[in-house]
């Protein structure tokens, strides 16, 4: 059976854009993708990158052109919820700590869920304790268990361990994507994602 990782940062819009898109991909190549947390800002330090918004602040035309490709996106894949979150960029330290509590507390992919819906279909302010807390509990979590679980050292240090083992097979940033060993990078490489995952499998 192929691995496929999708290395992901709640603060990434284009990450829940794929988070998206994914199950489609899943039923049609037969997979599952396995979601890895990890702190995009450590990547950044890492690699010494910057978000493009940050990056392209100052060049004509192309984010215009990024709000271009975010809006073909948007449509093709039939994605009419989106917000952009204006209270981006957000601190998502304790946000993916909790990724990693969910996981402990088998309760993952519907903290993942309710994360992302927050911060890009309501355009939530998650980087206040409080509004986390009360999107967890309205999502039905068990927010003390994930706020305590996040806490604890071993969490903390499996987030920098993905981290580091994202930075050291190839990852810059978020989405990223792992077909085995082979990296794919951004959005727009979601086919190739899917083409290799059918090369691996038949073959």
């Amino acid at each position: 059976m192929v691995e496929v990782q999708f290395l992901f940062d709640f603060g990434s819009p284009n990450a829940f854009l794929v988070h998206r898109v994914i199950p489609a991909i899943e039923q049609r190549a037969g997979v599952k993708f396995a979601y890895v947390p990890i702190l995009l800002g450590g990547l950044f330090k890492l690699t010494g990158n910057q978000s493009p918004a940050t990056a392209f602040a100052g060049i004509k035309n192309k984010p215009e052109y990024n709000q271009l490709e975010m809006r073909r996106f948007l449509e093709r894949h039939g994605i009419a919820d989106f917000v952009f979150n204006p209270h981006f960029p957000v601190n998502t330290l304790q946000l993916m700590r909790g990724a990693v509590a969910a996981q402990d507390l088998g309760v993952f992919e519907r903290y993942v869920d309710a994360v992302y819906d927050a911060m890009w279909t309501k355009g939530l302010d998650m980087g206040q304790a409080e509004v986390v807390a009360a999107e967890l509990a309205a999502a039905g979590l068990p927010v003390e268990q994930l706020l305590t679980q996040s806490q604890v050292p071993e969490v903390k240090q499996r987030l920098l361990d993905n981290t580091q083992r994202a930075f050291e097979r190839g990852a810059f940033g978020s989405p990223s994507f792992l077909v085995g060993d082979e990296l794919y990078f951004g959005k727009d490489r979601l086919r190739e994602v899917e083409e290799e995952i059918a090369r691996v499998s038949a073959g």
